[in-house]
């Protein structure tokens, strides 16, 4: 028996192993401690198996894998869906892996601790250089941390969504390094980027956001089969939120420089990764 990957929940399984069946694979599910195994039992099955998934998860709501469930489904099939929150939880912790959720969680404690009386403290200790008074090119954590820390709901909601949908679809399918690669090149060029096209005072997570969306658009493009992409609306959204910060439409400071460098970092290393993919 091989193991082929995991989905993240037992109902996105169910609809895959039904339309694995009906393609003559016998397929199950067993349980893990993230998410849901898929076990085939003929080795001579792998290659195909490993394909379609990898296409199922791209698009899991297309319409042949509905219809596989109403001609293959097994009615006598038990799980356990969990519920409410539970669920809910569950579906969040086990989309994703460490670095997208240690991320998460750090940005949202300093945000928290911002807004419960210690905002100039922290403010003081991660802005770029020159924010505050006696912060110099020594204090080398500066030219990262200003990506940390985020100024209104808002702001945080919109960063973080989009790290969580992208950051944890590159981790998952790609592993880690490529995630890490960009959360770090993608936390410091465009915050030198901002600095010099207005001052040191800024922060957020959104050059890093945009060279996830980047990345992610990028290599759906030209390698399809590596398990990620971004919908052509989706990029198109961004690249509307880009230019309308350039004007005053949105009512609010935008980190211009931060999402041009962000989306750089994010096509070159997609260039780079996937030129490096298709020689291999």
């Amino acid at each position: 028996m091989i193991e082929i990957g995991q989905l993240p929940n037992a109902r996105a399984a169910q609809a895959f192993i039904d339309y694995l069946k009906g393609l003559n694979i016998q397929c199950h599910a067993v349980r893990h401690a993230q998410g849901v195994g898929l076990i085939i039992t003929n080795p001579e099955d792998e290659h195909q198996a490993r394909e379609e998934l990898l296409q199922f998860a791209n698009n899991p709501n297309d319409s042949k894998y509905l219809q596989a469930s109403w001609d293959n489904g097994d009615t006598s099939t038990q799980f356990n869906y969990d519920s409410g929150a539970k669920g809910l939880l569950q579906q969040f912790l086990t989309g994703v892996y460490s670095l997208t959720l240690i991320t998460f969680f750090i940005c949202v404690a300093i945000f928290a601790g911002m807004n419960l009386g210690f905002a100039d403290a922290i403010y003081n200790q991660l802005s770029f250089f020159g924010a505050v008074p006696h912060s110099d090119i020594s204090q080398i954590w500066r030219v990262f941390t200003p990506s940390l820390m985020h100024f209104s709901t808002m702001h945080i909601v919109f960063n973080l969504l989009w790290w969580w949908y992208l950051g944890g679809k590159i981790e998952t399918r790609l592993g880690v390094r490529p995630l890490l690669f960009l959360f770090v090149i993608a936390g410091t060029i465009p915050s030198v980027v901002q600095f010099y096209m207005t001052d040191s005072h800024f922060g957020g997570l959104s050059g890093v956001v945009y060279a996830v969306v980047g990345y992610t658009w990028l290599m759906g493009v030209r390698q399809p089969q590596c398990g990620i992409s971004l919908p052509q609306a989706y990029m198109g959204f961004m690249m509307v939120w880009l230019v309308l910060g350039f004007t005053d439409l949105l009512g609010m400071p935008i980190a211009n420089g931060a999402h041009i460098g962000g989306l750089l970092v994010g096509l070159a290393q997609a260039l780079f990764d996937s030129r490096k993919q298709s020689t291999s």
